[in-house]
């Protein structure tokens, strides 16, 4: 049988040494990579060489560079309500303010077209105790982005983050209805939206019209009064064989690509996402 969609991974998932990661990544059938952070710095920081370099690396390996993942918009919203304690922020070696947010833009739409990426991953402000109260900031924030993608031939992928304001398929869903854009389109995690309090699949799913996907990140957990605790893919409480399946149904014909979260045995991670990336190959393949 054909595989269903193209397999990727979160290369710092494996490693943080492009070489170990890229390498580990061809041997277990993947295609593509996301950058997120190479050798301790966040992709943002690298310099065009760096890039250029990565890039390379990564070519030689067999992987196209599909998707940077960014942290734009992972700050504080000024004048907003306070953020909320319950959620854990992960920065990735990327503390930047909103001040900074400008330049983190520009220096992603360069970079993306260094790496030749069509996707660029963004958020939507550190979730606050309202969310609803930040709305019209976030649509106004993602709309210039958008306009910024189109010009330059990128999509702009919100990812549903559960430590954002924007964390489920119900709260993506509205996003997407106030703000029909063509280069906007969405990074769907179900798994933040488990931690978030939603059933992911099928129900956060079913909201978000299947058309706007434009990338999926897999990964898998149980959660704890909204504390992940994160397992082997395929071990935890998404429903991936059925949420494959939807995509599929769905006409999604994008990438899959695994962010592992998950320790390993013994705190090895790049074992965990060695063993998550054979698990989410077999998945696609059912």
């Amino acid at each position: 049988m054909p595989v269903r969609f193209p397999i990727a991974a979160i290369t710092d998932e494996f490693s943080p040494d492009l070489d170990r990661a890229a390498r580990s990544m061809s041997a277990i059938g993947m295609a593509g990579a996301e950058f997120r952070m190479l050798s301790g710095k966040n992709i943002v920081d690298l310099t065009d060489k760096e890039v250029d370099q990565a890039v390379a690396l990564a070519r030689s390996y067999g992987l196209e560079v599909v998707s940077i993942a960014s942290p734009l918009l992972k700050c504080v919203l000024p004048d907003a309500p306070a953020v909320d304690a319950r959620f854990q922020q992960d920065v990735f070696a990327a503390r930047h303010t909103f001040a900074d947010q400008p330049r983190l833009a520009a220096r992603t739409f360069e970079i993306a077209a260094i790496a030749g990426a069509r996707i660029i991953r963004v958020f939507t402000y550190w979730r606050t105790v309202r969310p609803a109260e930040c709305f019209s900031r976030i649509v106004d924030a993602l709309g210039g982005l958008a306009e910024q993608a189109a010009a330059q031939g990128v999509t702009i992928g919100i990812e549903n983050e559960h430590a954002c304001n924007i964390a489920t398929g119900e709260e993506t869903a509205r996003v997407l209805a106030a703000l029909d854009h063509p280069a906007l389109k969405v990074v769907w995690d179900p798994a933040n939206a488990l931690v978030s309090g939603e059933n992911p699949f099928p129900e956060g799913y079913a909201k978000i019209p299947a058309g706007r996907i434009v990338h999926v990140h897999a990964k898998d957990c149980r959660v704890h009064d909204h504390k992940a605790e994160w397992l082997e893919l395929g071990k935890g409480s998404v429903d991936w064989p059925g949420q494959i399946a939807a995509l599929e149904r769905d006409g999604y014909r994008g990438w899959i690509s695994l962010e592992t979260h998950w320790p390993g045995p013994g705190g090895d991670k790049h074992q965990a996402s060695i063993i998550c990336g054979r698990n989410l190959v077999k998945l696609v393949n059912r």
